[in-house]
């Protein structure tokens, strides 16, 4: 069920949403994830990189963002205090990552069951049932999960991409 969401964050994951989209025009996968400090300051952005960009685990939008703030030495204290946005709910993979990078909040736009609706997954095509929220239940910190929120919107970015053959 869709939860509610505030305005400033509705903005960050509106802006998950157009990278989504740059990430498909592209070639790659529609998927986008931002990072966000506390103050509002745009930490990383990690576009999908499925696709025309190679594929792979470590092409997951999440693990993008991820890699960036641990590349530029952003301390632990102030990534639990960020938010990570992600465009589609993040996998099980996606979610351990985020906890391990110190992210201590997700908002995420369309929920797995949604992805998966989409892509018209089958049984050897959908991968891991474990929902992002499941995954950091289980933390040693808690991580806040906010999602699915703006689910429309998130949805538009995949319109017709997995029907064409998509990688």
């Amino acid at each position: 069920m869709e939860q509610p969401i505030a305005e400033g964050d509705a903005a960050q994951l509106r802006h998950a949403f157009a990278l989504a989209m740059k990430a498909r025009e592209r070639g790659d996968r529609p998927f986008a994830a931002v990072i966000v400090a506390e103050d509002g300051t745009i930490l990383a952005e990690g576009l999908s990189t499925q696709g025309a960009g190679g594929g792979g685990t470590l092409a997951h939008s999440e693990m993008n963002a991820c890699q960036a703030v641990i590349a530029a030495g952003l301390p632990r204290a102030r990534l639990r205090r960020a938010t990570i946005y992600s465009s589609g709910e993040p996998c099980a993979m996606c979610s351990a990552a985020i906890f391990y990078t110190g992210v201590g909040r997700v908002v995420y736009g369309l929920s797995a069951a949604a992805i998966l609706h989409l892509r018209n997954a089958q049984p050897h095509t959908a991968g891991l049932s474990l929902s992002c929220r499941a995954v950091l239940d289980s933390a040693a910190e808690p991580v806040e999960v906010v999602g699915p929120c703006l689910e429309a919107e998130g949805a538009v970015p995949h319109q017709g991409y997995w029907v064409t053959g998509a990688a």
